[in-house]
């Protein structure tokens, strides 16, 4: 019975401050991430999921011991610089002419969807990773909550839950 309460609380707390109830609205809880390319050109776009991967590889440790949006927006903004060199440096491997620009910042976006999850649109904080131009198509994922990681394989991308996490770990 204790569980069963336990769990009941949870959810309507989640569901409280995702709807803002607490007067945080979810747009100010997530943190997005956008890799956004040089053009549409097919080389152009392989660079910028490659540059994608390495970035994403180089956040995962340090988010992975992140607790609160804080700490996320603290590792953020500890690796800017990092995370520039990162993309200039498979730039100018691959013998692109242009660079890169990162930035941490709030930025508008329309509504998206995300595998079945919906984000309204509104002003989110975001990494933007820009390379060139930025004219192209981008790369987007939330890493707060981290709702996508990227597994090995480049092209396949693991959705996890945040919440089914925690209610799995209250059940047993």
């Amino acid at each position: 019975m204790k569980k069963a309460i336990s769990i009941l609380v949870v959810v309507i707390t989640m569901g409280l401050v995702i709807f803002g109830i607490f007067g945080t609205s979810p747009k100010q809880e997530y943190i997005r991430i956008h890799v956004r390319a040089n053009s549409n050109l097919t080389i152009d776009q392989n660079v910028k999921y490659e540059i994608k991967d390495e970035i994403v590889s180089y956040l995962i440790p340090y988010i992975a011991n992140a607790k609160t949006r804080e700490d996320f927006v603290e590792v953020i903004n500890n690796s800017l610089t990092n995370l520039k060199d990162i993309a200039e440096n498979i730039l100018k491997d691959k013998g692109f002419d242009y660079g890169a620009n990162v930035k941490f910042c709030q930025e508008k976006f329309p509504t998206r969807s995300y595998d079945g999850f919906v984000l309204e649109s509104g002003i989110y904080d975001s990494l933007i990773v820009e390379l060139g131009t930025a004219k192209g198509d981008n790369w987007w994922c939330v890493v707060y909550p981290p709702l996508c990681f990227v597994s090995n394989n480049s092209q396949d991308i693991l959705y996890k839950s945040r919440i089914l996490e925690i209610l799995k770990s209250i059940l047993g």
